[in-house]
């Protein structure tokens, strides 16, 4: 699993090709850059990356988008949602044949017709809520960003203050609507394929409580809780969870979820 890409060898193009493609999907307030740490250890172990640029626009249309993604890709994925992420991959990844495996980073894991919003607050322990400031659109519709005072403190505490400040800066906006769009899967892609999960004890952003009860939800393969990190765990954290994805990627097209 962990052995480089050999170059100028007849089989090298083969053997990556029976390897699948990992999409990653950011959630609200990240980016697709949030990625690069755990990209870079995947590209090192052999593994394809595609960082799809999430829109945050409403999950119905989110989760099209990725679709879209996953269709051009022509080989098995791997699809990996971060926060808000974790509705969108299983909307996008119901029915659909190319999926082989889920991984759960810090993410919700929802039933369906339940919202980013009704997960959030079904444990206590969010302060999500009294950092966000709205904008109103020309359109009548709220967009929400992380106010960038607080944003380190509720969003990256265990990043570096000048990463952080970065991550708010170029921080992706999301809808409210997105947000309190139910999921309309009758049922969410993690009842048929296999899932793993990967979250940190110190998310202010998602109780852990939460997390916990998602990755129970989904029977996940692997649950990797990792003591002290943030809700921006891709950044802070990469090798753990970058070592989650492998474990997944190595599994090959994985088995449906006994129900």
């Amino acid at each position: 699993m962990n052995e480089p890409i050999l170059e100028n060898t007849e089989n090298t193009e083969s053997t990556t090709d029976q390897k699948p493609v990992v999409v990653l999907v950011h959630g609200a307030f990240a980016e697709s850059a949030s990625w690069n740490g755990v990209i870079g250890i995947l590209n090192r172990n052999g593994i394809e990356c595609i960082a799809a640029a999430n829109p945050l626009r409403s999950l119905a249309g989110d989760a099209a988008y990725v679709r879209d993604v996953i269709a051009a890709v022509g080989r098995p994925v791997v699809l990996v949602g971060h926060s808000y992420g974790g509705l969108v991959i299983s909307e996008a990844a119901a029915g659909n044949h190319n999926v082989s495996a889920l991984v759960y980073v810090n993410a919700f894991v929802p039933e369906h017709g339940q919202t980013a919003f009704d997960l959030s607050t079904e444990f206590p322990g969010s302060t999500l809520a009294d950092a966000l400031s709205p904008r109103t659109l020309s359109d009548g519709s709220v967009e929400l960003v992380i106010r960038p005072s607080v944003f380190r403190d509720q969003f990256c505490a265990d990043v570096p203050e000048e990463t952080a400040a970065l991550m708010a800066a170029t921080q992706r906006p999301v809808t409210q609507a997105a947000l309190t769009e139910p999921l309309s899967a009758e049922t969410p892609a993690w009842k048929s394929i296999s899932s793993w999960c990967v979250f940190s004890d110190q998310d202010r952003n998602i109780p852990v409580a939460e997390h916990r009860a998602g990755a129970a939800r989904a029977k996940a393969r692997v649950v990797r809780e990792v003591p002290g990190g943030s809700h921006a765990l891709s950044v802070s954290q990469p090798e753990a969870v970058a070592e989650v994805i492998l474990d997944a990627v190595s599994s090959g097209r994985a088995s449906s979820v006994a129900a």
